[in-house]
């Protein structure tokens, strides 16, 4: 079987490799950078911050994928208490009267794909919980507006999020963890390693693209990889800890979200320590550092003596670079498609046609497009036999 090129090491370049080399082809994988991961990486110690909030969900294929292969980490389910929400101005324990009740009318209704989800929950459950529920769903968007998008998009994914008992997963260590056994697995099969290499040039054998858009659409020379998706600021503190922190604050206000890794996962701080990611999604136009201090103010809210308390801090403008957001009128079906045409070049991320939540979307378009690299990589080396 011809040889199959991977461009990019994160989630998906890794787990299209491993797909590839478990159906016999051999394998190279490219990273410009000099450690695998992308943005699935972990920062070290004393604070393990991902690139960004990192979960799995014990409900999605990725989870079954590498249980399959016991691939899959140590992992801690969410607390069960320290649950926020931010509505009117103020950090409450319990959300807006009626706003149980007017979930309840959604439930079981069959979402719209040509309708806004601002529109289509108005409709069943009034304005002002079309409004909160929009603004809920900024964990999973990173977007200033999600009532805009498509309703089928944003309440699917609502309800793997929100439905009981919760499915999310941390990774005990951060997502560095999960890296080390995908590479661990892809070196296992033989795959060729090539860290530090930037590619700049398709070679004329299978190859498949998992990088970001921007990074997909240079290399490719195709200006049609675009698909809507997050813009937002995110910031990671170290804090001391003081009984009583809140694990999540859910923003109904301003689509933020706050979220205390180290309640799940103490091993992610110092003892004594927290480690706390937030983010905020940018309005249009609006310049970063209005954002941020926007973030900020909740971030008050939810930890009044933070500033005393702070011994690490670092922040982070996501553009781009949270996933894929469908408006009305599209699905996944409709982003950028995994085969380019051209019989050997193929894309994976979490930004083209895949199913999925977040980083699931990575996963899936990795899982099939190593299934058509290895298909094109037998019929190439077909047609040279002959």
């Amino acid at each position: 079987m011809e040889t199959i090129t991977i461009v990019g090491a994160g989630l998906a370049g890794l787990t299209a490799a491993i797909a590839c080399a478990e159906a016999g082809a051999p394998v190279v994988l490219y990273d410009a950078h000099a450690e695998p991961g992308g943005r699935a990486r972990s920062l070290d110690a004393p604070y393990r911050a991902n690139l960004g909030p990192h979960v799995l969900y014990s409900d999605g294929e990725l989870w079954r994928w590498l249980k399959e292969r016991e691939l899959l980490p140590p992992v801690a389910g969410a607390p069960l208490t320290g649950v926020r929400l931010r509505w009117d101005g103020a950090i409450h324990r319990t959300p807006p009267l009626g706003l149980i009740p007017s979930v309840l009318k959604l439930r079981g209704r069959r979402p719209p794909v040509d309708e806004s989800f601002r529109s289509w929950a108005a409709s069943h459950a009034g304005d002002r919980a079309a409004e909160l529920l929009s603004s809920l769903a900024g964990v999973f968007t990173f977007h200033h507006d999600p009532g805009e998008l498509s309703a089928a998009f944003v309440w699917e994914r609502t309800g793997r999020i929100a439905s009981p008992p919760p499915s999310v997963r941390f990774v005990i260590g951060g997502w560095s963890a999960l890296v080390h056994a995908l590479v661990s697995r892809a070196r296992a099969l033989h795959v060729e390693f090539r860290l530090g290499e930037r590619v700049t040039e398709l070679p004329s054998t299978p190859v498949i693209v998992a990088l970001e858009p921007a990074d997909a659409r240079a290399l490719l020379d195709d200006d049609s990889l675009r698909w809507p998706s997050g813009h937002t600021v995110c910031i990671d503190l170290g804090l001391e800890g003081r009984r009583g922190d809140p694990f999540v604050v859910s923003d109904l206000d301003e689509c933020g979200w706050i979220e205390r890794f180290s309640a799940a996962d103490k091993t992610v701080a110092p003892a004594g320590h927290e480690l706390v990611q937030a983010q905020m999604p940018v309005r249009p136009g609006e310049p970063i550092e209005a954002t941020t201090r926007r973030l900020e103010r909740m971030l008050d809210l939810a930890f009044p003596d933070r500033a005393a308390r702070t011994h690490w801090h670092r922040r982070m403008v996501m553009d781009g670079r949270t996933g894929a957001l469908d408006l009305p009128g599209t699905t996944w079906r409709d982003r950028p498609a995994l085969d380019r045409g051209d019989g050997t070049t193929f894309i994976a991320g979490d930004w083209v046609a895949a199913p999925g939540l977040l980083g699931e979307v990575a996963f899936k378009s990795a899982v099939e497009a190593a299934a058509l690299a290895v298909s094109a990589a037998s019929v190439v080396s077909l047609r040279r036999a002959a």
